[in-house]
């Protein structure tokens, strides 16, 4: 280690050193000269002008003259440059030069992955953002999809748990569905992949990701497609939006590279919650008991004949309420982060490959959380002839978790042992052996004794071959391309609880589930191409998939164990075990037309029929059109003169998706049970009510758009309108418990979205080597319910309610007004003003939607230095903060919960000013249930990442047959602004999306420092 420090300091100073000496003899010589426009002959303002080789050089002025001191001997090569033009060098023979740039088409050429294609961006229509996962992959989470946060307008991600790997919120232009699915679809080079968890353990709400099983170096662009043109040819599965995985592959005729990535750091939590000591503590709960008038002797309460004596925190011999226990201090740790990845790339002129390895290891900041994930990947393309390649992409991943009960719940729980114990409470008893307390498990037994560990085994794979059918010579292109693909993961779980843990009293516990999911895919595309004259060019898709997916469950658990020794289900006393099968198939068929008139008028239409096995027998297909027009308004001769505006575009679209992902395979199906024995006998028995009406649920979009440049691109803007619309919503609804049935899948919602987006990317600095760019974008959507017949209650205390005319996910509470000055009790607004405050004056106050959200980027590079800023923001949202619901009780739970030093500020004489009542049996509003002083304002700035690198010069590098060299360090949520007195604004409790915006025993997203280095060979 000392070595490598040495000679990475040893390199830094002779790359100074190199810089610093001028190249060839000394003739002070200068040299001067004008940078245009080659098309309008006008000066380049700030081109950059680098003698190459060098760091010598210097910009134009507002003339578009340089005058550069160069010290070298001509003739020498000028490296001239400026944004919104192609790089140009020229070799300057004389101390006078005269240089013209053209403008380069690369932003509007860039290459997007759409639906079954590529496209030029100037010929895009629909709604897409790129992404370069170059920009976040360092950030370190477990999941990639997290590492998106804030790049994407009109894409919420909410990453609500610090633990590595766990699921992670995504809405893309808003919620469509109440039952159903709202996540997106993600295809992996061209394979649909599940992302739907397949964890049956109960952690306390929360469950696992499967995108997480995908390494974030091996993918090469993210397209994220978010408006009905673009996401139509996916028909059923694009209602909620298509994130496109597009993985890294060789090149044909390139030389084998070898890039190997390394990086270490670790995290901790940025802050812990602020909790009473125990002296604290019992003056609280002894001024509850004075405040009920009921401190008599006779009740025998801890606390109630003893008189409160300030003393020293953890003194010996002390009465126990006169002492403080951290168990958080126990529990969070310094989280260690660990990142390996190593690739070869290349390519014959009939081959081309890559291969990739990579190994990642997250602590989560509580013990004994940890995830790890080692991948291999090979992809590789084989030029059969000049019309016909074929090629295969694999993806093997195993993902480790040591996976515990981060959320609810008090048997396992490791954030309530730790947080919800009172402070005074001693983890040991009077004989020293250590106890659980306030109902929960001993916090030092449950981290020596955890045990639920996860494995997952995946395989994603596609092989494909493409044939262009045409001769070369041709003037129009036709191609047929066939592929299969599959999305293979063994999920297997178990976990064993002994007989010191709740979970596993009185003699033990054991559980192990086995998952196996298998998705098998096939799809033929025909496209045909043809160029009409020099004006006008037609497209024509046509295609169909074939899709089938299958889920296996077998479950196994022991109760009754010799002792804690034995943790295998065949040591069990009794056992029992289940096995589940489930099918579904998707039969699609789709077609688009497209028709592009001289670049500046685009067209495009398409259709897809989807059949599912899942609905009714006369409600399998489901029929999605769309159709998108663009005007390339910067192509008409009118607009051509005019020199700042370098790109304008006017974008319409309307389509129609299908969503049915979120039911079950057999949802519309009358199914019957054979777990029905009775005294032995097998027996069968209904389990569910058929609904042979059941359909697609259906939502129609409206987008607008425009996407302006100017000055050469140099600012860059794009604004987009939608509106969408949801009907035929796939929903659960109740029935009478005489039916024999609780409930049954129906259509019978409908969910209106509607938001803008706006993104602006700027270059402020260009010159002299410095480079700055800067990107911002911002969206608001507004959701709404807009048909329910009756209104659904979720999360912990029905705090949640779905009801007609309000937002998805609003909270449903009690309004505190305020806290009686006189009195100290708090005052909660009677709704129907029958002057009791009752379930009927719940009302929905705030819900989890912000009113604007998005990301904001800096980059500034300055020869080998490159630094790079991201922050990721919302505004407008609350959050519910149940921890402060269970630790403002006033003393009222005395010793069954931990209380906050918040609860201090409580009202204790008349006249004193505060929103915490005083602490009062009597006064019950003071503690009741989903009360409004619990929620939050859930806005917040964060710092997202801020990483410094420093790439060495290639003329040092190549010496030692380095291409490149590239040292840095990354930190991550270095900075939170928030006015939630929580520990994250981001916090969930439980992956359940109904359930969103309930920060309950939810560790936060932790700050974390990295330092790497790159190397390519």
């Amino acid at each position: 280690m000392t070595k490598g420090i040495f000679l990475l300091g040893l390199s830094l100073f002779i790359s100074f050193i190199a810089q610093a000496q001028p190249n060839g003899p000394v003739i002070n010589a200068t040299v001067s000269g004008r940078i245009t426009d080659e098309r309008t002959n006008e000066p380049l303002i700030g081109a950059t002008v680098v003698i190459k080789g060098t760091t010598n050089g210097g910009t134009t002025d507002v003339d578009g003259r340089f005058n550069l001191r160069t010290g070298q001997k001509l003739p020498f090569t000028l490296v001239i440059s400026f944004i919104g033009y192609e790089p140009k060098e020229v070799i300057a023979e004389t101390s006078t030069i005269q240089v013209s740039l053209t403008t380069d088409s690369k932003q509007l050429s860039e290459v997007l992955v759409v639906g079954y294609g590529t496209t030029e961006r100037k010929n895009l229509i629909g709604s897409i953002t790129k992404i370069d996962p170059a920009e976040t992959k360092n950030i370190p989470v477990g999941s990639f999809d997290q590492q998106l946060q804030g790049k994407v307008a009109g894409v919420q991600i909410s990453s609500a748990t610090g633990v590595p790997g766990e699921r992670t919120n995504i809405r893309v232009r808003g919620a469509t569905s109440i039952n159903g699915s709202n996540d997106p679809l993600y295809v992996v080079d061209g394979v649909f992949i599940n992302g739907n968890s397949l964890q049956t353990i109960g952690t306390g709400g929360k469950a696992t990701s499967p995108i997480a099983d995908i390494n974030p170096s091996d993918i090469e662009s993210v397209e994220v497609l978010k408006d009905a043109e673009a996401t139509a040819l996916y028909g059923s599965r694009g209602a909620n939006g298509v994130i496109l995985i597009t993985t890294k592959r060789g090149a044909f005729g390139q030389k084998p590279t070898i890039r190997l990535d390394a990086s270490a750091g670790a995290a901790k939590a940025q802050k812990l919650w602020d909790l009473t000591t125990g002296p604290e503590h019992a003056t609280l709960v002894n001024e509850w008991w004075i405040n009920t008038g009921k401190d008599d002797p006779t009740l025998n309460r801890t606390f109630a004949n003893r008189p409160f004596r300030p003393v020293a925190e953890g003194g010996r011999g002390l009465p126990e309420e006169q002492q403080t226990y951290d168990r958080l201090s126990e529990l969070f740790r310094t989280a260690q982060l660990r990142n390996y990845d190593l690739s070869l790339s290349g390519g014959t002129q009939t081959t081309k490959y890559y291969i990739g390895a990579g190994y990642n290891s997250q602590e989560a900041i509580i013990r004994p959380v940890d995830f790890s994930r080692a991948s291999f990947k090979v992809n590789l393309d084989q030029q059969v002839s000049d019309k016909v390649q074929v090629g295969v992409s694999n993806t093997f991943t195993r993902t480790y978790r040591n996976q515990a009960r981060a959320g609810d719940g008090p048997a396992g729980g490791l954030l309530q042992a730790a947080l919800h114990t009172p402070t005074y409470l001693s983890p040991v008893n009077e004989q020293g052996v250590l106890v659980g307390r306030a109902g929960f498990d001993n916090l030092t037994l449950l981290l020596d004794n955890y045990n639920i560990n996860t494995t997952s085994l995946r395989y994603i794979g596609n092989l494909y071959a493409d044939a262009q059918l045409l001769p070369s010579n041709s003037t129009a292109s036709l191609k047929f391309r066939t592929s299969w693909g599959i999305d293979y993961n063994n999920y297997n779980e178990s976990e064993y609880w002994n007989s010191l843990l709740i979970a596993g009293s009185p003699n033990g516990l054991a559980t192990s589930s086995v998952s196996q999911y298998t998705t098998w895919l096939n799809e033929q595309t025909l496209t045909y191409r043809q160029r009409l004259g020099a004006r006008h060019s037609v497209g024509v898709l046509v295609g169909n998939t074939l899709q089938s997916d299958v889920l296996t469950r077998t479950y196994a658990e022991g109760r009754g164990f010799a002792n804690n020794s034995f943790t295998q289900i065949s040591s069990a006393a009794t056992t029992a075990a289940s096995q589940n099968w489930s099918k579904s198939t998707l039969a699609s068929f789709f077609g688009k037309v497209d028709y592009n008139y001289a670049g500046r008028y685009l067209v495009d239409a398409s259709l897809r029929a989807d059949g599912s096995s899942r609905f009714g027998a006369a409600r399998k297909w489901g029929y999605f059109p769309s159709v998108g027009v663009a005007w390339r308004a910067k192509q008409e001769s009118f607009l051509q003169q005019v020199g700042f505006l370098s790109e304008l575009k006017i974008r319409g679209s309307w389509g129609v998706t299908g969503n049915q992902n979120g039911i079950g395979n057999f949802a519309a199906q009358g199914l019957w049970t054979g777990g029905a024995g009775y005294q032995g006998s097998a027996g069968i028995a209904p389990q569910q009510l058929g609904n042979p009406d059941l359909q697609w649920e259906r939502t129609q979009q409206f987008s607008a758009g425009a996407d302006i440049g100017l000055f050469n691109d140099r600012i860059r803007l794009e604004l987009n309108l939608y509106d969408k619309y949801t009907t035929n919503g796939l929903i659960q609804l109740a029935l009478p418990g005489t039916t024999g049935f609780s409930q049954y899948w129906s259509n019978a919602a409908e969910i209106s979205n509607r938001g803008f987006e706006f993104a602006i990317s700027t270059t402020n600095i260009q010159r002299g080597g410095l480079t700055w760019t800067t990107s911002l974008n911002l969206a608001r959507n507004v959701n709404n319910i807009e048909k329910l017949a009756n209104p659904l209650r979720y999360g912990s205390r029905e705090l949640i309610l779905q009801q007609q005319g309000s937002p998805l996910y609003s909270f449903w509470v009690y309004k505190q007004l305020y806290v009686d000055p006189q009195t100290g009790n708090a005052v909660y607004e009677d709704v129907n003003k029958d002057g009791k405050i009752t379930v009927d004056d719940r009302q929905i106050v705030g819900n989890i939607w912000p009113k604007l959200f998005g990301g904001f980027t800096n980059n500034v590079t300055y020869r080998g230095f490159d630094l790079n800023l991201f922050f990721a923001f919302q505004y407008g949202n609350s959050i519910y903060n149940h921890n402060r619901f269970f630790g403002e009780g006033g003393g009222a739970r005395d010793a069954a919960r931990i209380i906050f030093a918040s609860n201090l500020a409580r009202w204790q004489k008349p006249g004193d000013i505060t929103n915490v009542p005083r602490p009062d049996g009597i006064n019950v509003n003071n503690y009741r249930d989903g009360g409004s002083r619990w929620l939050e304002d859930g806005s917040f700035l964060r710092l997202r990442s801020l990483t410094v690198g420093y790439t060495l010069p290639n003329t040092l590098t190549q010496k030692v047959g380095i291409q490149n060299l590239r040292v840095y360090a990354v930190g991550t949520n270095l900075w939170l602004l928030t006015k939630y007195t929580g520990l994250d604004p981001e916090s969930s409790a439980s992956s359940d999306p109904n359930a969103q915006g309930i920060d309950l025993g939810t560790p936060p997203q932790p700050v974390g420092i990295q330092g790497g280095i790159s190397l390519t060979f």
